[in-house]
Formats: structure tokens, sequence, C-alpha cells
């Protein structure tokens, strides 16, 4: 849920998925119900069209129940239909159509071994998605979309080079919104996000339905909000908004910026808005957190209880918890739990949030030394990430590295001074405590 994991899992969902069999196979074994030659086109579609999607692959199955591209593009419909409805029992019919699939088509269906890629990396099984989305780039190496997902997996288990390799392949395949929005994640990792941005934009450019414009209208707004800009930041989901009226994710988006510039009113009615909608995990917290801000306990409480909630159905439905367990855990919770979620989390993950939201969970509990090493790791790619500094911070101050933890609350702070609305006001105080201007 943090931003800079954003465009990480589920990514390869942005714009046409064009999952087209290979050329070499001279033909196309696409269902009728399927989009045109067998592409996944418009996969960011709302909730009802997909649906519509999905209903239309049921009936023809119900006619051909043997058809294994259908059943493989049925089985993505799925994982999309879970991620836009934060509904995870998608997940397990999910399994159910892309293991029929590939056992009526095991060699070279690379649409459900896609599928499965996907699935897995939902389910934050990222060593099994990285096997799928492996095996579906030898069947087909000529698919942009299968280096998408092969990249994701990579970066979500901390092999970045591979990850930045399979994007510039994808790039290089097919420059548009679903490659450059990757692209644009690529540079944001490394902390360029000039590069990061132009990248975002190109992507803008490049949408061609209303709804990868609304993706990269809130990816850009998430780029200047992380980076300090909450006006720009609010400009870009007002654009995104207007291409997608109503959408959750843009309202969050702009909560958070009507928040930074003090208008809470208005903040915590996108956010309501945004969770009775689409109730995503990220979204709830965020409203607990700035109603906790106001001094909202009671009300925040109950935001955390719905959370936990959440988080539960995900756990039902085969999610793998991770970093966003793990800092609620360590911020309103049990922190002994956070240290094993933490631990847990990145054997499955080793990905820089994951050793962020451990280093936090370790100092909660105590351990510092191994809490700076995590964060070390956390703030190694370079990544201009005002939570991540904020907590290397704390963790600084907390073995009396008095001119090292006043680097790091300051660079939080400079990147973005709203980046929390709890957290940004300690990393002001302890600024204060330590002898520097915050």
């Amino acid at each position: 849920m943090a931003a800079v994991g954003v465009l990480g899992v589920g990514m390869f969902l942005a714009g046409g998925l064009g999952l087209a069999p290979p050329s070499q196979h001279g033909r196309s074994t696409a269902a009728p119900a399927t989009r045109a030659a067998g592409s996944l086109d418009e996969t960011n579609a709302s909730s009802d069209a997909l649906a519509g999607h999905i209903a239309a692959l049921q009936r023809h199955l119900r006619e051909q129940p043997d058809d294994a591209t259908a059943l493989g593009t049925l089985g993505l419909d799925y994982v999309q239909q879970a991620k836009i409805t934060v509904d995870p029992s998608y997940y397990p019919k999910a399994e159910e159509v892309l293991k029929r699939s590939l056992a009526l088509e095991t060699a070279e269906n690379f649409t459900a071994m896609a599928g499965m890629a996907a699935l897995e990396a939902a389910r934050h099984n990222f060593t099994s998605a990285l096997d799928w989305s492996r095996r579906a780039v030898t069947v087909n190496p000529d698919n942009a979309t299968l280096y998408g997902i092969l990249a994701d997996a990579c970066t979500q288990l901390g092999r970045y080079p591979e990850s930045f390799d399979a994007v510039q392949h994808m790039v290089d395949l097919r420059p548009g919104t679903p490659s450059l929005a990757r692209a644009s994640y690529t540079w944001e990792l490394r902390g360029d996000v000039a590069a990061a941005t132009e990248n975002m934009k190109r992507a803008l450019n490049d949408a061609n339905t209303p709804a990868d414009r609304a993706f990269t209208l809130y990816h850009l707004a998430q780029l200047a909000f992380d980076n300090g800009d909450p006006k720009t930041a609010l400009a870009h989901t007002a654009a995104g908004l207007r291409a997608a009226p109503g959408s959750a994710e843009l309202l969050a988006g702009r909560a958070k910026a009507e928040a930074a510039l003090g208008d809470t009113d208005a903040a915590l009615a996108d956010y309501a808005g945004a969770v009775a909608k689409v109730p995503q995990p990220a979204y709830v917290l965020e409203l607990g957190e700035l109603l906790q801000s106001l001094g909202r306990t009671k009300d925040a409480e109950q935001q955390y209880q719905v959370f936990r909630g959440e988080e539960k159905l995900f756990a039902d439905n085969g999610v793998a918890p991770d970093s966003d367990q793990t800092l609620f855990e360590a911020d309103h919770g049990d922190p002994v739990k956070a240290m094993a979620l933490g631990e847990n989390g990145l054997r499955s993950r080793p990905f820089i949030e994951m050793h962020d939201a451990y280093a936090w969970a370790l100092h909660l509990g105590g351990r510092d030394t191994e809490a700076l090493d995590q964060s070390r790791q956390a703030t190694a790619l370079g990544t201009r990430n005002a939570l991540f500094h904020y907590h290397q911070g704390m963790i600084e101050k907390a073995l009396g590295h008095s001119q090292e933890a006043r680097t790091e609350l300051g660079q939080a702070l400079a990147i973005n001074e709203h980046f929390n609305p709890l957290q940004a006001a300690t990393a002001r105080a302890a600024l204060q405590e330590l002898g520097a201007v915050a």
C-alpha cells in the first residue's frame, strides 16, 4: 500500500495486455467471446464492463468447456476483477480455471501461464510468479506484456537489474502506456523523479482510453505528492476524475492532497467516498490515520478494525501478509507480531518496502542495530521516499547517532513534509529535540 509500491504488483493490468498468440503459431485460438485476436484490451475498464466480459466468457465456456484460451482469459479477468473490486474471493476462481486451461494445453499456453503469474503476484507469492512469467516468456519471447509481468515479479523479489532489463525489453518491443508506466517506476525506484515523471507523462500521452488516462494521471499525482507538491497532485487527480468520474483510486489520491493543503473536511469526504466504493485497505488505513491526527480516536479505531477485517479476508483467500500488515501492527497493533510478519514477509518479498517495514518493526521491538541494517537496505537504491528516511532517522536517533538522525529526518521532511498525518509531526518534534530546525 505504500506509494512506492503501487506500480509494482499488478501494473501489468494497465493498458492492453495484448496476449495474442505468438506469430509463429500462425493461428488464433481465441474464443468468440474474447476480445479481438485473443488480446486482452482495456483491462482497466470498469468493474461492470469486466463483469460483462466475464459473463460472456462463462457463456462461451458452457458451450465449449475445453477452450483453453478462453479459460486462460477468464482466469486473467478474475484476477483483474479481484483488483478492481478488492474482492479476493476471485482468486480461488482464477486458480481453478487457469489450472483447467493448463491441463488442456500445457506446453504453449502462455495466456494461462501469464494468468498464473498474475495470480501468484496478487497473492504475494513472487517466486512462483517469477517462475510462471519466465515460462510464458520462453513460449512467446516477442510478447511485450509478458516482460512486464516478468519485471513485476523481479522487482518484488529485489532482483532490480533483471527487472530494469525486462522493462527496457518491454519498451523496445512495444512502447506504450503499460511499458512507459513501468519505465517510470524503474526511475522512481532509483530516485530520479524527473525521469519518472517524464516517462509517466509519455504514458499519459499514449493513453487511448479514459481508464488509461485515469491510471496515468493518478500516478502522476502520486509522484507529485510523494515529492512534496500537493497542489500539482490535486490538479492531476482533478484531471483524472474528469476521465473517470467517481474513481475510488483518484478520490483517495485527491483526499491525500486535500489533507496536505489543510482542507480536512474535503479530504474526509473524499476518503469516505473512496472507501464506500472500494474498501481498499490502503484507503481505510489512510482515513484512519487522518482521523487519528485530528483527535478523532474512536472513529480512527473503527477504520483500523475495518482494516483488520479486510486483511483477514485477503489471508483467507491465500494472500500472504507483507509490508502493509507489518507497518500496521508496528504503528497501531502489536510490535511483536509486526516483527514476526516482517521476518516472514522478507522471505517471500525481499523488496525495499519489506526491508523498511521490517526495520520499523525491529525498531519498535527494541532491536535497533538490526533495524538500521534493514533500513539501509530499504534506501540502498536511492529511492526518494519520505517514510523510509523518517524510519531510518528515528532508528538512528534511538541508537544515539544524532547527526545521522538529523540528516535522515531532515531529508524526510524535505522530500515531503506531509508524508503522513501522524508521523510527519513526530519527525518535526524529533528534529527539534535534536536541536535542528524542522
